[in-house]
């Protein structure tokens, strides 16, 4: 990157989140993070500081939570004036072993949808009047093969998906005529923690976290400033092809 970017991640503490943090920290951005586990996150900040980030904020905040998301972004624009890039990551697997749908508990449903989807919806809403009077900015969310086809037993946390799909579509086209472009990546099957309890008998070689970030940085980057609603495959980018 030429200049610096000022990079907001959610749920960086650990897996993609954490991988996006390390990555976006060796380009030297000024980087705003947040997480519910205060100890993971202030530990991805010590990382990402020594990958060379040029300044690190990390906020304890549970971004389903719009008082939360208030303090999150507004200590951000205060110190860094304004986001360039937000990447909507965090996200809940939900009940593991899932459950099929019939008996999915109300109360965890409500949950992952709260965390993933609202999340989405309220972080994107209070990031966006900056980007805005701007006329830039980069966002990107996190989606799943699960939210683009529907499979038994992937439960609301598929569902989700499917509602930060239809989230960024429709943000997308509403901002058609702005410089604000907002796109999603599926990031694939990868070896985290979240894949543990959803595969817990996985066979099968799972990438890491750090392969799939070539797309995040290069929907972050002037050369994809024209591109806007689009899917994007991780794995189907880092083999030349860019958008599903």
């Amino acid at each position: 990157m030429k200049n610096v970017k000022h990079v907001m991640i959610t749920g960086a503490s650990r897996g993609l989140g954490k991988a996006l943090t390390l990555a976006f920290a060796k380009q030297g951005a000024r980087l705003a993070i947040c997480a519910r586990n205060e100890k993971a996150l202030l530990e991805a900040k010590i990382e990402a500081e020594q990958a060379g980030a040029t300044e690190v904020l990390a906020i304890r905040a549970d971004i389903s939570i719009a008082r939360d998301v208030e303090r999150f972004v507004a200590l951000t624009e205060e110190r860094f004036s304004h986001i360039d890039v937000l990447i909507n990551n965090a996200s809940i697997l939900g009940p593991s072993p899932m459950p099929l749908l019939l008996d999915f508990p109300e109360e965890d449903f409500a949950d992952v949808l709260r965390i993933n989807t609202m999340s989405t919806f309220l972080v994107t809403r209070r990031v966006l009047p900056v980007m805005l009077q701007r006329d830039s900015g980069s966002i990107i969310n996190v989606t799943s093969e699960a939210g683009n086809t529907g499979y038994a037993g992937w439960g609301a946390y598929g569902i989700s998906k499917f509602a930060v799909e239809g989230l960024t579509e429709t943000w997308a086209d509403e901002l058609s005529e702005t410089g604000v472009r907002v796109n999603m990546v599926d990031p694939g099957e990868m070896n985290t923690e979240m894949h543990r309890l959803a595969v817990p008998d996985c066979d099968y070689e799972l990438a890491d976290p750090s392969e799939v970030v070539p797309v995040f940085l290069y929907l972050a980057t002037d050369e994809a400033a024209s591109i806007s609603g689009q899917r994007f495959s991780a794995q189907e980018f880092n083999e030349g092809r860019r958008t599903t």
